[in-house]
């Protein structure tokens, strides 16, 4: 079993959050931007990067909002969710996008109301709407907290 230490930014403008469209599970494509910690890299630096290179922004952390755990596929994949804002950039699109990586292939801006349409559960929809009301703590298993994917 593999760890991976797995930063994800939720960036909320204007009552709609920035997802990414790639492979997560067999039946859900979209998902929050961020990615794999590398060695020697602190975790503010690995979601500055992650971000930059899957949407074209520049981002500044603002405020942790939670760590869970998740086993999948063999690995244990420690995931933390940060709220961020955005500071400057320009977001990807079409061919420009297509060219910078293989993983992404579409990104949105997404009303806040509609994340289940998204494939979404249904309790991370209500924290959202609710402004995330218990941040910055441990949620214990990923499944037990966000429901199952």
């Amino acid at each position: 079993m593999g760890l991976l230490v797995r930063p994800t930014a939720i960036l909320i403008e204007d009552q709609k959050i920035l997802l990414v469209k790639q492979e997560v599970t067999g039946t859900r494509h979209w998902s929050l931007p961020g990615g794999k910690l590398e060695l020697e890299e602190t975790i503010e630096q690995c979601l500055i990067r992650e971000i930059k290179e899957e949407t074209g922004l520049d981002i500044a952390v603002q405020e942790l909002l939670y760590v869970t755990d998740r086993f999948y596929r063999k690995s244990h994949i420690v995931h933390m969710l940060f709220l961020v804002e955005n500071t400057g950039g320009k977001l990807r699109s079409g061919k420009e996008l297509e060219s910078e990586t293989e993983k992404i292939k579409e990104l949105a801006m997404v009303s806040i109301d509609s994340l289940r349409e998204y494939g979404f559960p249904a309790n991370f929809c209500q924290m959202v709407k609710s402004g995330f009301p218990e941040r910055g703590g441990y949620k214990g298993d990923f499944e037990n907290f966000y429901g199952k994917l």
